[in-house]
């Protein structure tokens, strides 16, 4: 009996392609059908069946040929912030209703490069501001996971909920994701998958919709350790049409996989343990604590003295930033117009803006404008990069005495939909583990670790010195050959 396609992972469908066990064609017919069974889930914004066909088609060819590239046969989901050549790309707001870039991301194209085909475009958080894919202008993606007993929908997390419940409900064996302060581990933890975050700049961010530009970073999506390092390997690199973009080697970190930890210390920053947080969560960390001993590190307790402050700045940085980025739609060159009668220009601005802007979106722009105006400047924006910059020396010094730190990935299980969407700093907590790794733009990692008493995923983090994304991998790789985790979604949908 044949192996249900869809089952199958990055690592499993290249290596069975390449090895004639089946076809590039079968492998993307079958997750095509998924995706198209799968509406009521609302991952997908764009279906691009034809896509994932082309490219299955081209990896079959090559094959034959004996030219097989290192992702030829894999098709993937693409999260809609990502301008895709010919396909729509709305960052699931209303204001870019209608815009079709005439061009691709950097990311994307090095995907299509390598071999990957399109099975659409995925849904998220409007613009990528929230951590549960409820502020989308389609709509809330719904997890395929159910809490024991109950049909509540859930939470897939945010803001790249459409690529973690895409491939924890088996829609794509993996998708791009991008994370600004957790979008892509804390969704990671919520369905069950893993999902890693590179240092800033690894990944170019040149054709991705902005959101904060000095936090915002690509990374992969998949269902274990392996099939983000292959996807990684794919996206990263250095592109010249990304000023921030950094100029490094990208590593071979699927040939560097390992799980044996021996000789590496790893930090229990004492901040992470916070007031409130569910004794499922701490006995999850006390087990991942215990694998990574197993794994051969050493394990010791490290101060992160500020992360009590990672929050507060990173709500005044994003915001900031996401109010200027955000500025250049204002319906002259594309995306949503909205002219009343007899408007001025000013008037058009207005109306565009209300009419295309959700409620989250416009929080955010208010709250960005208001820290950078005149008189507010120094006390608000000016002190958040002071403490940007003492977070960043907390984890430098932190380091001087190990190598990578272990902690929970979110602070809960996934929630229901609608539980915290009327409480926006209920919902802005959510990012209290991830965001201040990413105000130091250091690599970081989420890996399933187990289920809670309701049976839905609970997450651990990893987080590693800049650069050292191989260090991260390997300690995630450690966590899932002793977590054991294989539990998945019943299929409802």
């Amino acid at each position: 009996m044949m192996t249900n396609l869809t089952d199958l992972g990055i690592a499993a469908i290249r290596d069975g392609v390449r090895d004639g066990a089946f076809s590039a064609r079968e492998v993307a017919t079958a997750f095509n059908a998924n995706v198209a069974a799968a509406r009521g889930l609302n991952a997908f914004l764009v279906e691009t069946p034809d896509h994932a066909l082309r490219a299955a088609d081209a990896a079959d060819a090559a094959r034959v040929a004996g030219d097989l590239k290192p992702l030829s046969g894999v098709p993937i989901g693409m999260k809609d912030l990502f301008c895709t050549e010919g396909v729509p790309t709305t960052a699931a707001s209303s204001i870019l209703g209608g815009f079709t870039p005439q061009y691709e991301s950097t990311v994307s194209g090095q995907l299509w490069s390598a071999g990957a085909g399109m099975l659409g475009k995925l849904n998220l958080d409007q613009f990528a501001m929230g951590s549960s894919n409820e502020t989308s202008a389609f709509g809330p993606v719904i997890s395929p996971w159910r809490r024991a007993a109950s049909n509540a929908a859930l939470a897939p997390g945010g803001s790249s909920g459409g690529s973690s419940a895409a491939i924890s409900a088996r829609l794509c064996p993996a998708a791009t994701g991008t994370d600004t302060g957790g979008s892509i581990r804390q969704p990671a933890a919520f369905t069950g998958i893993s999902g890693i975050k590179p240092t800033y700049g690894r990944c170019s961010r040149w054709g991705v919709v902005a959101f904060a530009s000095s936090l915002d970073q690509p990374g992969a999506m998949a269902r274990d350790v392996r099939d983000c390092a292959i996807m990684l390997e794919a996206m990263a690199g250095f592109d010249a049409k990304d000023a921030t973009s950094l100029e490094v080697a990208v590593p071979r970190w699927e040939a560097g996989l390992s799980g044996n930890l021996k000789g590496k210390r790893v930090g229990i920053p004492l901040e992470y343990r916070v007031d409130g947080m569910p004794a499922e969560i701490d006995a999850l960390w006390e087990s991942g604590i215990a694998w990574l001993k197993d794994a051969g590190a050493e394990i010791l307790e490290v101060s992160l003295p500020h992360t009590k402050y990672a929050l507060p700045a990173y709500y005044i940085i994003a915001p900031a930033e996401a109010s200027s980025n955000l500025a250049r739609y204002d319906g002259v060159r594309y995306g949503l117009r909205d002219l009343p009668e007899g408007a001025g220009l000013q008037d058009m601005y207005a109306a565009t803006r209300a009419a295309g802007f959700g409620p989250e979106v416009k929080r955010r722009i208010m709250i960005g404008t208001y820290v950078l105006s005149a008189g507010f400047y120094d006390a608000y924006y000016t002190q958040a990069q002071k403490v940007r910059t003492l977070i960043a020396r907390d984890f430098d010094r932190a380091f001087e005495s190990c190598d990578l730190l272990l902690t929970p990935t979110a602070p809960s299980a996934a929630f229901a939909l609608g539980e915290k969407s009327d409480d926006p700093l209920a919902m802005y907590l959510n990012d209290v583990f991830t965001v201040p790794s990413s105000l130091a733009g250091l690599p970081a990692m989420s890996v399933p670790g187990g289920l809670d008493a309701g049976g839905l995923p609970l997450g651990l983090q990893i987080i590693g010195r800049a650069l050292d994304e191989q260090g991260v991998l390997n300690a995630a790789l450690a966590i899932e050959e002793r977590a054991g985790f294989t539990a998945r979604p019943e299929a409802w949908w």
